[in-house]
């Protein structure tokens, strides 16, 4: 099995060995998140990790990439220098942020970037991926590799040139991923 086999990407969220991750899971320092059926699981060095019950996240979740509060933005310069050749090549952290319930917080988990490059076009579709499966309330449809397989593998082909395009090419993933309802399931019998 080739290196190109076991993973497919899409900005910082990757599959790796049958996992969904984010952030580079096989890197020296140790910061990535694994989405896991039962929720984010936050991995970190010299730690037993952090698990969050996807019921927990609410709506709001997105990613700033290089700094954990950039001014402007969510990429900053050292989010983007990360990916390119040279001295800065897989340096920098990004972080996925959230507000969680039951008890209410704010949480940021760190992951470490990737040494290759993330695509603009890649990081506008992660951050609409987020912000439009847990305003649906579905973030726990994260934790299904299935679906994540399906949403990211069609967003990966796509190429939006506008904030309506990315919307609407998210949202057609989307649709397009969800598995059938019971109701939906065999029309027929109704």
């Amino acid at each position: 099995m080739t290196e190109k086999d076991r993973r497919t990407s899409l900005g910082p969220l990757e599959l790796t060995d049958g996992r969904w991750v984010v952030g580079d899971s096989c890197g020296p320092k140790g910061h990535w998140v694994e989405l896991r059926a039962d929720g984010l699981y936050q991995h970190e060095p010299d730690s037993e990790g952090h698990l969050i019950p996807w019921p927990r996240v609410m709506p709001g979740m997105f990613f700033t990439l290089g700094a954990k509060y950039p001014r402007k933005g969510n990429y900053s310069p050292m989010g983007m220098l990360g990916g390119l050749p040279g001295p800065w090549r897989g340096r920098g952290s990004g972080y996925l942020h959230m507000t969680l319930r039951h008890p209410y917080e704010d949480w940021v988990a760190r992951f470490d970037r990737h040494p290759r490059f993330y695509g603009g076009t890649e990081l506008v579709l992660f951050e609409e991926l987020l912000r439009q499966t847990a305003q649906a309330g579905e973030a726990h449809l994260f934790g299904d590799p299935a679906w994540l397989g399906s949403v990211a593998g069609r967003l990966a082909l796509q190429r939006p040139w506008s904030a309506r395009a990315t919307c609407a090419a998210v949202a057609e993933a989307r649709q397009a991923a969800r598995p059938p309802r019971d109701d939906e399931e065999n029309p027929e019998s109704s």
